[in-house]
């Protein structure tokens, strides 16, 4: 345990020159690291909300209308499979939802008595996944009801929550917002945490968007009049396009020709003919098979575009589009354009957020919180040197230059890793610094009891470092797993917690053990003492 070989005295000094290089960026302002060449390390360590300021959102998925919109599509399921058998029936809808979402369901009444067996069959057939139940209608007919079961709806909804959080992940890294926090909590909620952003009106804004994009043809065949009036015939929906002023309504066919889900590319550009800021969108091969085939069977036919249940623009189609690209043109402004863009780039939200909570974290108190850091973080380490300089003389202070390159250590590697450094974190690294020095207390306790069993300083110092050794690694590897738990575990602050604990923990076991011991072999080999300074 006293003996070096060339290499590792390379290795040991290689990795603490590396530290101190990565961690002095953290050190300047961030303008002048952005001056610095690209060579040169030039990342800092990444501050959280509680310490950066920003913005605070907690959003609220409303799962239920995936389950809504789910059985409307068993609904036009249902429709499209009765007619085709010629079986009679009416009421055919999704009801239920208004107090219990649980009792959604969709309902439908049979009335050709000789003909309900073959009805069940059908509902039956529909869609896996349903509980089909009947009730005996006073004209003989059934009345059928199509439920979700407890696994579809539980799937469902837990799609609807992931799905979420990766459009949200998207719509956000949109914005350029530097390592914001996205997670679940709870059943149905989502975290956000953007640092360095006070306001986020702009992210309200793009969050706050479903995004759902469909293709639709309007029905040109029924009045207007009269579905405004309140008769709206079955298959078709009535929507009013997007300006709160005035807005125009339209009756368009609930059957989805074209979906925004075959989008794979989204731009804001300008109109050739008009000048005015358009979206320009391009379909995947799917999308554009659909789009082709729409195009071609309904010329001269009005194709609504609908974005989150508004109508943007109805034109007219004059010939076949074929090449998969299309332009969406609505009254956009260059701003409102680069929006509908970035959203329909994200994907569209699977179903609505609504925001529960939103707070500000103003700079000041993050800059606050960095300044009480940095108090505890010196008072620390300023009684930990002095209690090792008055215990162990000559080797607390080689001990305490290993805790100070120890701190350089975590910053390089909080600045490599790009870790989130909060609050927590800097209690992390405060109470690493209070351990760093544990494992030399060990090793120059166990050096004191050989020199007093009798053994020379040399015998003394490898027996120290040997005998001590499997202590060392078994407790400082407990306290790994403990924050390695953590971080797997827990969220948002605790995770901040457990990184820098693990962090500290890695480069104390570096320092103590080949650091500490490399500048203790190197002053005994130099000086060759009779006793032990300790």
């Amino acid at each position: 345990m006293i003996h070096f070989e060339k290499w590792k005295i390379i290795l040991i000094l290689g990795i603490c020159i590396l530290g101190l290089a990565f961690a002095t960026p953290n050190f300047f302002a961030s303008k002048t690291v952005a001056s610095l060449p690209g060579w040169l390390p030039n990342k800092q360590v990444s501050l959280g909300l509680d310490l950066r300021g920003g913005s605070h959102l907690l959003l609220e998925v409303q799962s239920d209308e995936v389950l809504k919109e789910y059985l409307e599509s068993i609904v036009e399921g249902t429709r499209a499979e009765l007619r085709r058998a010629k079986i009679n029936y009416r009421n055919l809808r999704v009801d239920g939802g208004t107090t219990d979402e649980a009792s959604l369901h969709v309902g439908v009444d049979i009335v050709d008595a000789d003909k309900v067996d073959e009805a069940r069959r059908l509902l039956r057939e529909i869609e896996s996944g349903t509980l089909l139940d009947s009730d005996d209608l006073a004209n003989g007919g059934v009345r059928y009801t199509i439920t979700l079961n407890e696994k579809t709806a539980r799937d469902r909804r837990n799609s609807a929550i992931q799905q979420s959080i990766e459009i949200v992940r998207r719509r956000i890294d949109e914005t350029g917002v530097r390592e914001p926090t996205i997670q679940r909590q709870g059943t149905d909620r989502i975290l956000v945490q953007l640092p360095g952003l006070d306001d986020p009106e702009q992210v309200k804004r793009l969050l706050g968007k479903t995004a759902k994009m469909t293709f639709h043809l309007v029905d040109t065949e029924n009045s207007i009049e009269s579905a405004i009036a309140g008769r709206v015939p079955p298959g078709t929906m009535l929507l009013a396009d997007h300006d709160s002023a005035s807005p125009e309504m339209y009756l368009i066919h609930k059957r989805v020709m074209v979906s925004g889900e075959n989008l794979v590319d989204a731009a804001p550009s300008t109109d050739q003919r008009t000048g005015q800021p358009v979206v320009s969108i391009r379909f995947d091969t799917r999308g554009a098979k659909l789009f082709g085939k729409a195009t071609t069977e309904n010329v001269n036919k009005p194709f609504a575009i609908v974005l989150d249940g508004k109508v943007i623009s109805a034109p007219r189609i004059n010939e076949p589009i074929l090449g998969g690209s299309a332009q969406i043109s609505g009254n956009f402004t260059f701003q409102t354009a680069q929006e509908l863009a970035l959203l329909l780039r994200a994907g569209a939200l699977p179903a609505p957020l609504i925001i529960l909570e939103e707070r500000s974290v103003g700079p000041g108190l993050g800059a606050d919180s960095i300044a009480a850091g940095k108090i505890a973080s010196i008072v620390g380490m300023v009684g930990v040197v002095v209690f090792m300089f008055m215990a162990y003389g000559l080797f607390g202070a080689m001990a305490n230059v290993a805790l100070i390159i120890n701190i350089f250590l975590i910053l390089g590697a909080l600045s490599i890793l790009q870790a989130t450094l909060t609050l927590p974190g800097i209690a992390g690294i405060v109470l690493t610094i209070g351990m760093a020095v544990d494992a030399n207390v060990l090793v120059f306790e166990r050096i004191r009891e050989e020199v007093r069993n009798g053994r020379t300083p040399m015998s003394a110092m490898d027996a120290g470092y040997s005998k001590a050794f499997m202590t060392i690694i078994d407790a400082n590897v407990t306290t790994l797993i403990a924050a390695i738990l953590l971080y797997i575990f827990g969220s948002g602050p605790i995770r901040g917690f457990a990184v820098t604990l693990a962090i500290g923990i890695v480069t104390s076991l570096f320092t103590t053990i080949m650091l500490v011991r490399l500048m203790v072999v190197t002053w005994l080999h130099a000086r060759r003492p009779k006793t032990l300074p300790l």
